[in-house]
């Protein structure tokens, strides 16, 4: 069955504040191969397991109809809110059932979500709404990140990576596709033409606020917030700190 942990209002907004985009090369990677596939113009593209839509409004210029769907209605508001993209609109609905119409989607995308779906649902639902000839790409970054600034990346990536261990007893079981780079969730799906790529290294810059903001927008967080309320807020004051 599918996972819900972004359902929160707060948690929400947290992740329309600090959430980014796919980097300029996942974008490219995603819209060239789509290129070598199916003829322009496009019509309908779907973001599932949007989220507050930085995934979504990628999708914007390319096609003449973009849906983003999240099962929480909470992120889904969000995305509606601080989105007003003239063809893009956002619908709460599970990744297991796309409210749209058989064989109606040159492209589907899960940005650091598919892992959290019932894959054998969702890619019959795939199955049911791609076009001939349309593509899907599912992607996501590892937990895995480097902080870097002016001499000090050192010290604020050994930071960071004390963040991962702390978090990961709060961790997920579904993360581990993320962490093995969705080896498994590649071989489910039942095409024949498709390619995985892992190990790409993009850059993101940020303000030191917006990383601890995103740090606070990971699930682990949240269930450590839920579970250790004071612990955790302590803890994130403690990482801004140093």
């Amino acid at each position: 069955m599918a996972t819900r942990l972004f359902e929160g209002k707060e948690h929400a907004s947290y992740y329309q504040k600090y959430r980014f985009s796919p980097a300029p090369e996942i974008q490219d990677l995603i819209f060239s191969y789509l290129n070598e596939r199916l003829n322009k113009p496009y019509e309908l593209a779907v973001d599932v397991g949007c989220g507050t839509g930085q995934s979504t409004q990628i999708l914007s210029p390319h096609f003449k109809k973009v849906l983003g769907t999240d099962i929480s209605e909470a992120q889904i508001e969000e995305a509606a809110n601080a989105l007003k993209l003239p063809n893009t609109t956002f619908r709460a609905a599970p990744a297991e059932e796309v409210p749209v119409d058989d064989a109606s989607v040159d492209l589907l995308t899960a940005c650091a979500a598919v892992h959290w779906f019932d894959i054998v649902k969702f890619l019959k639902e795939v199955d049911r709404i791609l076009k001939p000839g349309g593509c899907l790409a599912f992607f996501s970054y590892l937990p895995h990140m480097e902080v870097h600034y002016k001499d000090r990346s050192e010290q604020m990536t050994k930071v960071f990576s004390e963040v991962e261990d702390v978090l990961s007893k709060y961790q997920h079981e579904k993360v581990h596709h993320v962490k093995t780079a969705y080896k498994e969730i590649f071989d489910s799906i039942p095409y024949t033409d498709k390619v995985r790529k892992h190990d790409m290294a993009t850059k993101t810059k940020m303000p030191l606020a917006d990383v601890i903001g995103l740090i606070q927008t990971f699930s682990m967080f949240q269930t450590y917030r839920r579970l250790e309320p004071e612990k955790a807020n302590d803890f994130i004051k403690t990482i801004e700190q140093r």
